[in-house]
């Protein structure tokens, strides 16, 4: 409650000092869907402004933002596309920050065995395995990264089924699409631990998902607000709370 009343007092009689509600156009990538509603739910509360949240792929959300969507701010799964945006003009350089460490997970949902989900992804007794779309989606990207350092990607290639976003790959799992796949951590916050298998992070890239403010909330003051929202104690209380770590 402490850090909640800090936090208004900052809105209240710092710089961000709120003159009146404005909407907000936040572009969010998939594996971010829960925190991020409980994030603008929680910074609504707070400022009074009107967040709008729109889901995708990193990669293409990406393509909608470079051919002028009209996001002010962008959550991503990675620091590639925020960087570039930067580079080719579209955000607003010095913006860009680390909101959270994406951690990726194996997921099993219909385990019958005493076996761990390791153990049942080498055991190739499995049909098909889903994960999000590695050009796209960064926590694809990381699934193979897994693949290849554990040497199991040339013997499973036929047997993976790709989402286009981490949240469609969930979707595989759940309806019985796929018997196992890579997907995030947070995604599995109320799930029986004993059905995944929280990958060791040296065996993919770091996965560090950056925020950046877009060209078109340069002028938004819920913009910049939001964006200092995530740097403090309460967003990243909540953050963690969903399963991800912080730097």
């Amino acid at each position: 409650m402490l850090k909640k009343i800090q936090f208004l007092l900052l809105f209240l009689f710092s710089n961000f000092h709120i003159v009146h509600a404005e909407k907000l156009l936040v572009a969010v990538a998939s594996n971010f869907v829960a925190p991020a509603k409980e994030l603008s739910q929680e910074f609504s509360r707070i400022t009074s402004h009107n967040v709008s949240l729109s889901f995708g792929s990193t990669g293409k959300l990406y393509a909608q933002i470079v051919h002028g969507a009209p996001f002010q701010v962008f959550l991503a799964a990675d620091q590639e596309r925020p960087f570039k945006l930067v580079s080719q003009g579209i955000a607003e350089k010095g913006s860009q920050f680390t909101y959270a460490l994406g951690r990726i997970v194996l997921y099993c949902p219909r385990v019958e065995t005493d076996q761990q989900p390791l153990e049942i992804l080498k055991s190739n007794e499995f049909a098909r395995m889903a994960i999000a779309n590695p050009t796209t989606a960064p926590y694809g990207r990381a699934a193979l990264e897994v693949l290849q350092n554990l040497v199991i990607l040339e013997n499973l290639s036929t047997r993976i089924i790709q989402g286009d976003n981490i949240a469609q790959t969930f979707q595989f799992l759940s309806t019985g699409n796929a018997e196992l796949g890579f997907v995030s951590r947070s995604q599995l916050i109320n799930i029986d631990p004993d059905l995944y298998w929280t990958i060791p992070a040296d065996l993919h890239t770091p996965i560090q998902q950056d925020a950046v403010l877009l060209q078109k909330g340069l002028d938004t003051k819920a913009a910049r607000e939001f964006l200092e929202f995530l740097k403090s104690d309460l967003a990243r209380e909540i953050i963690q709370s969903f399963g991800y770590d912080l730097e």
